[in-house]
């Protein structure tokens, strides 16, 4: 009954905020002579709203081809005329599924009567229309303005954020993409580097609960594309801006006994430059980003308790240093109407230098065990290089895409740790250097029908990643000097899809179907002592059907269904130890195998005055769940999390979202409430000896609420309030507690509207603590984390 009244209470006081970008549709046709079957050139063409009044016009081509752009979706009329004809008119509906509506040949003669009107109700979308898609506006962000695109997204409906990774509906397999390509800079299937792009750089989110079947197929939770500014205006224009700020206002919670200080008023700084030059035939564009931040990043209090009863208290503070560079530039060349090419390149440069304290206490703290204390030194390297064509046929709409996209990724970890025991100290050393290349081949095409068009393509992706470790042993040290060396990753995906969209004016339908085949490899050091070299490759069918009905202007129906997988990433099959902290060791599973997801969902949209409410049912099941297990060696209270396979696990839930605007007042609401559950399952952890784990089991009801406040003070002057509210989710092998937050912005306009500044504070209160529980064969792990959360932000930007 709780949990009924739970999920009764979200769906009622849960609503959400959304902000879509409508674009305009191209509707175009040939208009030919009815006996003679010649094209008739200069033919005047008019869109006339339903009851006749003309909206806009255009006169057919040498070719007899006509376009017209049309911005809002509804019911229209198009009529043809020219001297010596009758003249046409065709009854259309303009939807916003698609960009691209073909007429195709309308045909006059001097006998035939024009067809009657039929009048189709208009209807303008706010949520994407096929309901699978939600589209922001960073800028629109003010609480969040200055920070990182992940901070930009916590606020989002539908969004969470758990440990540094981004979430949708509660679930953390979700796929990345820059300006709609997978990169290593956010990683190919995780989410590396989304906390040090500045948001300064994005134009827009847009977050796809239910792709198609042209996107590939990782990620079950759905998809983020991140899309970079770029202007499209005549001549040179741009936009400079700085932002800089302070976080860890105060210390939530002091420092264990005789380690050095958690970091305090740690300074942010953020400057950007956006520059694009458009004349004639080409346009060139550039985007420079520098983020450097000083980040009380981990301030952890653990206790663990063993079934022998001992006691373990800890502490684990991370002071963190980080520069992150990015440069995004190209060129379009559109050298005659039909045919463009684009050249574009992206650097990225992250420095990481983390310094840390981890003490060890027991049960009374009396006697300090134990100190850990460590030095991370990271630097990541992304370059990027697209070459892409497009090809335009005569008939809008109709294209043919192409490309090749190439992507290097090298990653040069250094880590030093002293380990300080009563008896004696000890230090342990490695060195990692991985180089990721890939390249991604794609074709894709475009063809536009009356109503609605035909996608198909062929993507080809090579990807390996070379890693080594090396290891330097110290005194003592529970790491395996025999584990390191080399392994390397190897990956071939062939796919092909076709995708089929049909729009009326009350019924719309998508099917699509994406083929992929995987060769995976992963070759081991053969003296490495546990794991040995492994692989696997499938071909399977991914699926997309959507059928929506639309009752009448104002309400829509929509279901969906999707097949999609998530392939382990190269880090969860590593074989190399890695240090968690002291006693917590994490190692890869190189026979970790993909999960394969079935998601169904029910949407529902009503659109209101100035607002619109949004309400979805969803489901997920999953087989062969990836999570990491966490299990100690016998006479050892070292912990070790390797990701293994469970068996199903699955997600029921729904997401609600309200927006209205009263006058100067904005409104924006969500609730997500979900069901997790996780079937019983036994896994066998091979390292460093064979350990069984038996798990029960596991199921919650958990979800979010959001709040979103926007105040209009004046034309100039914009306020902004944003609450979130996480409810208590599970984890692998265990939970997260509840966790709420408040964020404050203002932006003002000045110089004419050239310029704007903007204030901004995040968790005011200081209220947003991680506090996790953790249950395992042995022993018990209770967590809270005071990391740093609260920041405050000024900044300056200005257009030209």
């Amino acid at each position: 009954m709780q949990s009924k009244s739970f999920l009764l209470l979200i769906i009622i006081l849960s609503f959400g905020w959304a902000t879509a970008q409508n674009k305009p549709v191209t509707v175009s046709g040939v208009v030919k002579d009815r006996a003679s079957k010649l094209a008739l050139p200069y033919v005047s063409v008019t869109l006339q709203a339903p009851d006749g009044a003309p909206i806009q016009g255009t006169v057919s081509d040498e070719t007899g081809r006509f376009s017209l752009k049309v911005a809002t979706a509804g019911n229209y009329v198009v009529e043809t005329a020219i001297i010596g004809y009758q003249k046409h008119t065709q009854k259309i509906f303009v939807g916003s599924l698609t960009e691209f509506l073909d007429l195709g040949t309308i045909e006059m003669g001097e006998q035939v009567n024009a067809l009657d009107e039929v009048v189709i109700a208009s209807k303008q979308e706010t949520v994407s229309a096929k309901m699978d898609k939600k589209t922001f506006a960073v800028a629109d962000q003010i609480a969040q303005s200055g920070g990182s695109v992940l901070q930009a997204m916590a606020n989002l409906p539908g969004v969470t954020v758990q440990a540094g990774k981004l979430q949708l509906r509660g679930n953390d397999k979700v796929t990345v993409l820059i300006d709609g390509k997978q990169t290593a800079m956010t990683g190919f299937g995780n989410q590396t580097g989304l906390d040090n792009i500045p948001a300064s750089a994005i134009e827009k989110i847009e977050i796809i609960n239910n792709p198609s079947a042209k996107f590939d197929a990782n990620g079950n939770a759905g998809i983020v594309n991140i899309v970079y500014k770029k202007e499209k205006q005549a001549g040179i224009n741009g936009k400079a801006g700085i932002a800089s700020g302070f976080g860890s206002l105060w210390e939530r919670k002091a420092n264990l006994p005789n380690i050095r200080p958690q970091y305090q008023l740690t300074p942010k700084i953020n400057p950007t430059l956006a520059l694009n030059y458009r004349k004639g035939k080409v346009n060139l564009f550039f985007q420079g980003d520098y983020l450097y931040t000083e980040t009380l990043n981990k301030n952890e209090f653990v206790t663990r308790t063993y079934d022998d009863g001992t006691v373990i208290h800890q502490q684990t503070k991370r002071n963190r240093d980080t520069h992150f560079t990015t440069v995004k530039t190209g060129a379009d060349w559109n050298y005659n109407e039909h045919n463009t090419v684009t050249v574009s390149g992206m650097f990225g440069s992250e420095k990481i230098t983390d310094n840390g304290d981890e003490p060890f206490f027991n049960a009374d703290y009396s006697q300090r065990l134990r100190l850990w204390q460590f030095l991370e030194d990271e630097l990541k390297i992304t370059a990027m290089a697209t070459l892409s064509w497009q090809h335009k046929f005569a008939q809008p709409g109709h294209l043919f895409n192409t490309g090749v996209n190439y992507t290097f990724h090298r990653e040069d970890e250094k880590y030093f740790f002293d380990n300080i025991l009563p008896a004696y100290a000890g230090k342990d050393s490695f060195k990692l250097l991985s180089d990721e290349k890939v390249v991604d081949f794609n074709f894709d095409y475009v063809k536009p029908f009356k109503y609605g068009r035909f996608e198909l393509g062929v993507k080809l992706r090579n990807r390996e990643i070379p890693t080594n470790m090396q290891f330097f042993q110290g005194l003592n040290s529970p790491l395996d000097a025999s584990a390191g060396g080399a392994a390397t990753y190897k990956e071939i995906i062939p796919a092909v899809y076709g995708n089929y969209v049909f729009e009326s004016n009350k019924v719309e339908a998508e099917l699509g179907l994406r083929m992929e085949y995987i060769k995976l490899r992963y070759e081991v050091n053969p003296n490495h002592p546990v794991y040995k070299t492994d692989g696997y490759d499938y071909s399977e069918p991914f699926p997309n059907i959507r059928f929506a009905y639309k009752f009448n202007d104002h309400n829509k129906l929509s279901v969906f269904y999707n097949r999609r997988v998530d392939r382990p990433n190269e880090v969860d099959i590593r074989i190399f130890p890695k240090y968690d902290d002291a006693e917590i060791i994490k190692v890869g599973n190189p026979a970790l195998r993909p999960q394969f997801t079935n998601s169904f969902e029910l949407g529902y949209k009503r659109n209101l005055a100035d607002g619109y409410l949004f309400v979805s049912l969803y489901n997920k099941s999953v087989d062969q769940t990836i999570t990491r297990i966490a299990t100690t060696a016998p006479g050892s209270n070292v912990i070790y999390a390797v990701f293994q396979n469970a068996d199903e696990s699955y997600s029921t839930g729904s997401e609600v979202i309200f927006s209205k605007k009263i006058g100067w007042y904005a409104m924006n609401l969500s609730g997500n409430v979900y069901h997790n559950v996780i079937d019983p399952f036994t896994v066998t952890n091979l390292y460093p000896t064979p350990t069984t784990f038996t798990a029960k089991r596991e199921e919650i009801v958990s979800g979010n609420v959001k709040s979103n406040n926007t105040f209009h003070f004046s034309k100039t002057l914009t306020g902004q309030l944003s609450a979130v509210w996480l409810a208590p989710d599970i984890i692998p092998q265990g939970k997260i507690g509840q966790r709420f937050s408040i964020d404050l912005g203002l932006k003002k306009s000045v110089q004419k509207g050239k310029g704007e500044v903007f204030v901004n504070a995040n968790d005011v209160l200081n209220t947003l603590v991680t506090k996790r529980e953790i249950n395992a064969d042995g022993f018990r792990y209770t967590s809270a984390d005071y990391n740093e959360t609260q920041v405050i932000r000024l900044g300056y930007n200005y257009k030209f």
